[in-house]
């Protein structure tokens, strides 16, 4: 067993959480189970997490960094290969989508939403993590690539994300898509989402030329 102290034990305590809480749900996961799974003793994980509830938005924080990290900006999808402003928002919206779709993501969205009227506080984090950080990323984007107001970016960004990740997000929550079962690689993006579809709705709802 190897000896964790401080932060480090915290974040593999975090870490083991999460696998046992997306395994077996909120309610059947005990404090027990994850003390046993972190090989730490019920005392050092009550000392950095006071209760299941604390151990969960502490899960939660966790997975809403590595998200978010891992879809990354719409700036990102610029590349010297793909110099396209329109391109890069379409495959903004298909990485969100793709990551959405993991079957690890939708276990998680639903252990929120069971959750979100016990501890509303919590979804309320999951709900700003999951759509309002990547929806006000599109918002600047568009804003910045095309000279719009923010305003306009805005609601541009909300009627983007409506027609282009939820409906195949609620299709996945409720199992009638079969989600992604392996962690989603950019690379297999345009085998796992629609990018046609997605780049029709951006046609649509972005100005033209960008601005110079």
């Amino acid at each position: 067993m190897v000896a964790r102290r401080g932060e480090k034990l915290r974040e593999h305590i975090l870490w083991a959480a999460k696998d046992v809480f997306l395994e077996a749900g909120f309610e059947r996961t005990s404090m027990d189970v994850v003390a046993q799974r972190a090989e730490t003793s019920k005392r050092s994980l009550y000392a950095h997490f006071p209760s299941k509830d604390a151990l969960f938005s502490g899960v939660v924080a966790l997975v809403r960094e590595l998200y978010l990290d891992r879809l990354g900006s719409p700036e990102h999808y610029v590349t010297a290969e793909r110099a396209d402003p329109a391109g890069a928002l379409v495959r903004y919206c298909g990485r969100l989508l793709q990551l959405l779709l993991w079957s690890s993501s939708l276990r998680t969205l639903r252990m929120g939403i069971a959750e979100a009227e016990r501890v509303p506080e919590i979804a309320a984090g999951y709900y700003e993590a999951v759509f309002e950080a990547p929806m006000a990323r599109i918002a600047g984007y568009i804003s910045r690539t095309w000279g719009v107001t923010q305003e306009e970016a805005r609601e541009a960004a909300e009627i983007l994300i409506g027609r282009t990740v939820y409906p195949g997000l609620m299709q996945g929550l409720l199992g009638v898509r079969q989600p992604i079962t392996e962690r989603p690689d950019e690379a297999t993006l345009a085998a796992d989402v629609d990018l046609d579809r997605i780049a029709a709705s951006v046609r649509q709802l972005v100005p033209g030329e960008p601005a110079s």
